[in-house]
């Protein structure tokens, strides 16, 4: 199975915007778009190993080349990836 520069590109952003709402939604940010990236990524395989576990269906699910990326439990588990980051962390002082 190959994937084009265009998929992945595509692939990549959607991941990023995924790592980007996850982080929106904690209100919790450290990084740019690179962190949001691969916040996306981390986010979907926590996602859907939970819903797994629990035994949830797949709500939302884009095909990129052959590859199924979990939308809805990408953004859940980069919110939930977030706020343990945020809360081993701390918040930054300004």
């Amino acid at each position: 199975m190959t994937m084009t520069w265009m998929e992945l590109l595509i692939l990549l952003a959607i991941a990023g915007g995924c790592g980007f709402l996850g982080q929106a939604i904690t209100g919790f940010s450290r990084g740019g778009c690179l962190v949001s990236v691969a916040l996306g990524f981390i986010g979907a395989l926590v996602g859907a190993w939970i819903a797994g576990l629990m035994g949830l269906p797949e709500l939302f699910a884009v095909d990129i080349g052959g590859q199924r990326f979990p939308i809805i439990w990408a953004i859940i588990g980069s919110a939930l990836v977030v706020m343990v980051i945020g809360l081993l962390t701390g918040k930054p002082h300004a």
